[in-house]
Parts: C-alpha cells; sequence; structure tokens
C-alpha cells in the first residue's frame, strides 16, 4: 500500500507547482542546542508497578481528545537449509534491494531465481521463471475485506511470511482499513496456510536473518475516552476526565496480546508478561513497541512469538546482522512526511501561465500536540485562538496554557539478536533532531551513526550532523554538525568507514565525511550543484549512484536525475555523468526497494512517472557514465469505461530476462535488447 500511496502522491505532485526551497526571513530562531545523553532502560519491578507507572505517565500525556488529538490523516522490509533451494540450474538473480547485506526486507515481490511470489488484491501467486507462469495461487483475504488489502512479504526456502498492515494510519486514507495480521504459507506444492498471527497494534516493520523473523508492531493503551455530558466543556475539562478514566484503567488495557491460529484452526492466545515490558527512565506511556520473533522452519503455532515489550513510541527499524534498532521521538503522535516529493516545475509568465509561486518551508515545526500549528496563538483546537475572549473564571475554569514544542529529539533502542529467540535490550540513545529514514541510521564495529536534522522552533531554521554512539551503552562517543545550515537532510548513505549526506533548498551540498575515528568525525569534502538526490547507492569502486530531482538555481525541482558521482578522492567528489528526465518522478527516491542494481553488467531499472506516461527507465550505469538504454512499458489496462498506464514497481533480473512487476501483472524483457518476452496477467 505504501507503493501504491507514494505513486498517488507522485501523481498529485506533477499537477501542481511548488518549490523545496525556502526564502530567507530576519529574525530566525536559531537551532536549539539538544543534549545527548545515553537512556537507560529499566524493567519493571512487578505487575502493580508497571500497571502504576503506566498510568500516570499516560495521565500526564493524555489530552482533550485522547492519545495524540482528533484523529488526523497525513500523507505521507537449521537456518542454512531452510535458505532458498540452490542448485546447479538455478539462474543467477538479483534479489530486493536492502540496506544491509543479509539481512532482507519485506517487499511487494521476492524470488529464489525459480519461482516469483508475489500478492495482489490479497492472493498469493507463485510464477515459475522457467515456464513463466503461474503455477499456483492462494486467496488470503475474505470476501468482506478490502478488494484492495496491501501485503508484503518475506521469503525463506519453502515458507512466505505475508504481512498484511491493516489498520496502518499511513494507508486509512487510501483504502478502508484492514486486519494487521501474518500469514506463513507454506509453499511445497499447492500453498496452504500453516498459521495466522494476529498481533495486537500496528505494524511498523521487520528484518529477517536465515530463517528467523522480527516483527515490530506499535499499540496504544486499549482505553475508551467518555464523550462529554456537556457538548461545550473546555478542553481542560475533557482533559481531566480523560486523566480520571486511564488513573482507572487496568493493566490489560496496556498489555500487547497476540492470537495465532494453525493450520488446523486451534487458536492459540497469549498476552505479554510483565517481567518481559522494559521503559526507559522518561517515557509517556501511551504506546508499546513490542518485538515477535518467528522462526520460518518451525510451527508458529506450537512454538509462538516469544513477544517483548518496550514502553515507548518508534516508527523507523534499522537492523545489522546483530542487533536491531527501533527509533522513536514518544512525543510525536504522528510521523512526519520528510520525503521529497517531485513536482511539475511552475511555466513562466513567457509561456502564458501563472507566474512561479513563492517557496515555502517544506517541513512545518512539529509540536506535542498535532492538533497545535506552527502559530503560537492556536490552541489544541484549530478554530479557537488566544484572540478569543477569555471565559469568566466564576463560570467556567480557564483552558490550559497552549503547549510548547518539546525538544526536537530521537530516542533509539538497541536490541540484541545475535542469538536464536527473543531479542534482548542492550540499551537506548537519544540524539538531537529527527531521522529522515532507516538509512540514517548504520552499525559499524561496535558504533551507531545516527544523522539527524534540528530545526528552530518557528521552523525556519535548520542544521544537520551526524552522531557516533557506542553500541554496547548508546551513550554519545563522537559528532561533527553544521552541515547544511538552514537546509535538511534529503539522503544518508554510510559504506563502511565513510559517510555520505546530502542537504539541500536551493542547491545540494553532498558531504563525505571520514568516520574512521569514533571519537572524532570529520568532514571531508563537499560538491554543490544544483537538484539533489533523495536515494544514495553503492556503484562500482569508487563510485556513488544518487537517485533524485534535478532543480533550478532557486531549488524549484525539474524532473528525475540520476547521477554518477567519484567518491574515491574523499576530499574532492566530483560528479562524472548526470541523466535528467524533465517533468518526471519516480518511487525509487523515497522507496530504496524500487532501485535495480545489477553490478555485474551496470544495469539499473528504476519506475518513472511523467504527466504522459509511466513505466520502467533502464540505465547502464558503468564507472564513467549513465547511459539510458529504454522504458519499459505495460500493457495499457483497458477497461469499460477507461484506459490507463500501469505504473511498474519492481524489477529483477533473473538469468538474461529483466522482469518487470506492476499491479496488473509481470513482464518479462530480454536484459540486453529490452525486447518484450512475455506478459503474465496478475489481474
Amino acid at each position: 500500500m505504501k507503493t501504491l500511496f507514494r505513486t498517488a502522491v507522485t501523481a498529485a505532485a506533477l499537477a501542481m507547482a511548488a518549490t523545496a526551497c525556502t526564502s530567507a526571513a530576519t529574525g530566525q530562531a536559531p537551532v536549539p542546542k539538544v543534549t545527548l545523553d545515553a537512556v537507560r532502560l529499566v524493567a519493571y519491578d512487578s505487575c502493580d508497578d508497571m500497571l502504576s507507572g503506566l498510568r500516570e505517565h499516560a495521565a500526564e500525556n493524555v489530552g482533550p481528545w485522547g492519545f495524540g488529538g482528533p484523529q488526523i490523516m497525513y500523507m505521507e522490509d537449521t537456518a542454512a537449509t531452510a535458505r532458498a533451494k540452490t542448485t546447479s540450474n538455478t539462474p543467477e538473480h538479483s534479489t530486493t534491494n536492502v540496506h544491509e547485506a543479509g539481512v532482507d526486507e519485506p517487499d511487494l515481490v521476492k524470488t529464489d531465481g525459480n519461482r516469483i511470489v508475489t500478492v495482489v488484491d490479497g492472493t498469493l501467486r507463485v510464477i515459475d521463471t522457467a515456464t513463466r507462469k503461474v503455477t499456483a495461487s492462494l486467496k488470503l483475504t475474505k470476501k468482506d475485506e478490502p478488494t484492495f488489502t496491501p501485503a508484503d512479504l518475506l521469503l525463506s526456502g519453502d515458507r512466505a511470511l505475508v504481512l498484511f498492515r491493516g489498520g496502518d494510519i499511513m494507508v486509512k486514507s487510501f483504502a478502508p482499513p484492514g486486519e494487521t495480521r501474518y500469514v506463513v504459507v507454506d509453499l511445497a506444492g499447492q500453498p496452504k496456510v500453516l498459521s495466522t498471527i494476529r498481533a495486537q497494534g500496528s505494524y511498523v516493520d521487520a528484518r529477517m536473518i536465515g530463517s528467523t523473523v522480527r516483527l515490530v508492531t506499535r499499540s496504544q493503551p486499549d482505553i475508551t475516552f467518555p464523550e462529554p455530558k456537556n457538548p461545550d466543556a473546555s478542553e481542560a475539562d475533557r482533559k481531566k476526565a480523560n486523566q480520571d478514566v486511564v488513573r482507572r484503567a487496568p493493566l490489560s488495557a496496556w498489555l500487547p496480546t497476540v492470537e495465532i491460529t494453525g493450520g488446523s484452526g486451534a487458536v492459540k492466545k497469549d498476552t505479554v508478561k510483565c517481567e518481559r515490558v522494559s521503559h526507559p527512565a522518561d517515557y509517556t506511556g501511551t504506546s508499546l513497541l513490542t518485538v515477535h520473533s518467528i522462526d520460518l522452519t518451525q510451527d508458529v503455532a506450537a512454538t509462538g512469538t516469544e513477544p517483548i515489550s518496550l514502553a515507548a513510541d518508534g516508527d523507523t527499524v534499522y537492523g545489522s546482522g546483530t542487533s536491531l534498532y527501533v527509533a522513536s521521538n514518544p512525543r510525536w503522535w504522528f510521523p512526519v512526511v520528510t520525503e521529497p516529493m517531485p513536482v511539475e516545475p511552475v511555466p513562466t509568465a513567457t509561456d502564458g501561465a501563472a507566474p512561479a509561486v513563492e517557496p515555502t518551508p517544506s517541513d512545518p515545526p512539529v509540536t506535542s500536540d498535532p492538533t497545535v500549528t506552527s502559530d503560537p496563538t492556536v490552541t489544541g483546537d484549530p478554530a479557537v485562538t488566544s484572540s478569543a475572549p477569555a471565559t469568566p473564571a466564576t463560570s467556567e475554569p480557564v483552558p490550559d496554557p497552549t503547549p510548547t514544542a518539546p525538544p526536537e529529539e530521537t530516542e533509539v533502542h538497541r536490541f540484541d539478536i545475535s542469538a536464536a529467540g527473543a531479542p534482548s535490550y542492550v540499551a537506548s540513545g537519544k540524539v538531537p533532531g529527527r531521522l529522515l529514514n532507516q538509512y540514517s541510521l548504520s552499525e559499524y564495529e561496535g558504533h551507531l551513526r545516527v544523522a539527524t536534522t534540528l530545526t528552530s522552533p518557528d521552523g525556519r531554521n535548520s542544521a544537520s550532523s551526524v552522531y557516533v554512539l557506542d553500541a554496547a551503552t548508546m551513550a554519545k562517543a563522537g559528532e561533527v554538525g553544521g552541515l547544511g545550515k538552514g537546509e535538511r537532510i534529503y539522503s544518508v548513505r554510510f559504506i563502511g568507514p565513510v559517510g555520505y549526506v546530502v542537504t539541500f533548498k536551493q542547491v545540494d551540498p553532498l558531504y563525505t565525511l571520514d568516520l574512521r575515528d569514533p571519537a572524532a568525525p570529520k568532514v571531508t569534502g563537499e560538491l554543490k550543484i544544483t537538484g539533489y538526490s533523495a536515494y544514495l547507492h553503492p556503484g562500482a569502486d569508487g563510485r556513488l549512484i544518487g537517485i533524485g530531482q534535478e532543480a533550478s538555481d532557486k531549488g524549484r525541482t525539474l524532473g528525475t536525475q540520476v547521477s554518477l558521482f567519484d567518491v574515491g578522492d574523499p576530499a574532492a567528489p566530483r560528479r562524472l555523468s548526470q541523466l535528467f528526465q524533465k517533468e518526471s518522478g519516480s518511487e525509487a527516491e523515497w522507496d530504496p526497494h524500487a532501485f535495480l542494481y545489477w553490478p555485474k553488467t551496470g544495469l539499473s531499472v528504476l519506475p518513472l512517472m511523467t504527466p504522459k506516461e509511466s513505466g520502467a527507465l533502464v540505465l547502464k550505469i558503468d564507472d564513467s557514465a549513465v547511459k539510458k538504454l529504454g522504458m519499459i512499458k505495460h500493457p495499457t489496462h483497458q477497461d469499460k469505461d477507461y484506459a490507463y498506464q500501469p505504473g511498474i514497481q519492481r524489477s529483477i533480473v533473473i538469468g538474461d530476462a529483466l522482469w518487470t512487476l506492476s499491479w496488473d501483472g509481470l513482464q518479462v524483457n530480454d536484459a540486453t535488447t529490452l525486447a518484450r518476452q512475455a506478459w503474465i496477467p496478475l489481474r
């Protein structure tokens, strides 16, 4: 669903004018200084201690509308024998583009070279890559579920884990909320369901190493807040009533449950035990993160998911070979869209069209309550301002003062996943600013590198930094700041002891960082060019590939660009080659899974959408240039009342063929000539 959502946003963005730059303003608030601390994880002494702590912390953070204010919709992936079966005749093939080698991430499609597995409209299908035919299918949704049910996949040997992310706030505005559940499917022979896991809360993300999957879910207390008897009750009265309800809530309101249904229909229910819940010293009590562990070679209905929980919030997951990190800011109720989105340029006055609009800030300041806007005079109700007449104290209590924005901080929690079974908590750390995505995190030789942007309270000033934390304690080892003053991070990539950070407002500084000494990280080089890279990918030796947007010297985005950088000399990075596709956008800018780079031949593929067409742009990227090979398009979808060009979402190399996936089907093209060889409809 994330993919469909992003495609819809791109289509909308291509039809409007906007800019990524911010006009200068006088009297800007300075970027606040925030301390960086290790955050101690503490286990509860008992269930009574846990209930008392959760009640009081939640009561402090509940508002007049409950947890998070009125509902707001924001637009915004033995073990060796379980791996995919490989034989001498298994064709060479690409896999999901992941952050860390050996740590698989959920995606729309998976392959082991001999077969392709995908889920479209709630139906799992297996495609044989030799015959290029659908050899098996299994309906995983019920008749009363939405026609479109978003799902991702993980594949290990003959087992597939299908992750239905229904109920996620990020998809509610585009599809009716379905049920969050995880389905284990046996692919040996005719596919069949082995077990169905229904975990309380919304799906955050998952990672798989070998056959072991760690699933992260986020849940809020199951508390029903009363409707005020007086519809004109003040927000102070509403909040007090909600606090009273929270302080009477039972422990079961917080403890997440999990229900596992086996293939025979037997149901096993479990609740996270008190002794398996920990908390940082400072927490809100309004949400819990739960990590479930699943070994796909085992009978999950019998073994369970070994859940452990943390009294914290989180929306970014990063995994290395031995650690799982979940990053959060517990005072942010809803995620803020930070991905750069391509837009169609505004025609100039010489074209007879409207003049360009004034640029606006791309990231509004975040407050402790999502109902509070950046205007400090606005209260929890956007329609009520401080200029309204004060209510006499004799008739009604005066509403609470408008909350002030809390420090912009990100907490990062580390779990040890080096052993089989449930992970163990290690430590937590806190850094100033906020992350862009999981690529802002990277573990290397016992340290975690974290890249964040810190914005001033008025949203008009910002700067970015890279912090190095000791992974054992999550305490700060070193930092380098002052990156892109007045800008924000658009992409990050850490490759071994080197880091690359792109910031943007009007021009794109690509910073190279030397991170060999954790205590003294430093900037070694800087390259300023127009536009920006929203995703960075390692290329040939000493080369870096950037996918993003070209822009005018004023910061107005113009269309997709693919850049090849020479970073062999960290002190003097330079761009060797650029391909520019006017008035276009690519899903690869915000979803790296959409980008294919095949090092053997330099074949590279990314989805592309323009106002007139959509398909997949095929390139050859070697150590000196980016060259366009062609454009792959899927057959036009013809319906009774309309026709459209399916948007291509993923690309796979299998042998000498290039496979591409859209919601309508799979197409096979010759990887050298791009000649179409087969079309496999999925709808």
